[in-house]
């Protein structure tokens, strides 16, 4: 007799565990996109709570989406496929080459005064 009430007891309790932890994986990508300041972290939240009705079939892509922003540079993707810090750099030191170039010239041009 007190097996069963103990099995039943396990069993409720797996029950519940099993109930609130897919509860608790549901929120992950939420608490992500909080975490990294994600300018669409309330429509995250809400997607997570639909993927409890599908059975969490969009989960992935929840986590997908919540782990691609990041706050320091945005969403990464520029047209040319580099960052914009990478593009100001290389134009930066086009420039700085040009400027090189451009000096090492006048030196050959101008005549050397004798010591």
């Amino acid at each position: 007799m007190f097996l069963d009430y103990f099995a039943l007891g396990v069993l409720f309790f797996m029950v519940l565990t099993l109930f609130y932890g897919v509860i608790a994986i549901h929120d992950i990508p939420h608490l992500l996109a909080k975490a990294r300041n994600h300018p669409h972290q309330d429509a995250i939240h809400v997607a997570g709570w639909v993927s409890l009705f599908t059975l969490h079939a969009i989960w992935p892509f929840l986590f997908i989406w919540a782990t691609i922003y990041r706050e320091d540079r945005g969403w990464g993707i520029q047209p040319s496929g580099k960052l914009q810090a990478e593009v100001e750099a290389n134009a930066e030191v086009a420039v700085l080459q040009a400027r090189v170039l451009e000096l090492e010239q006048q030196l050959k041009q101008e005549p050397r005064e004798a010591v």
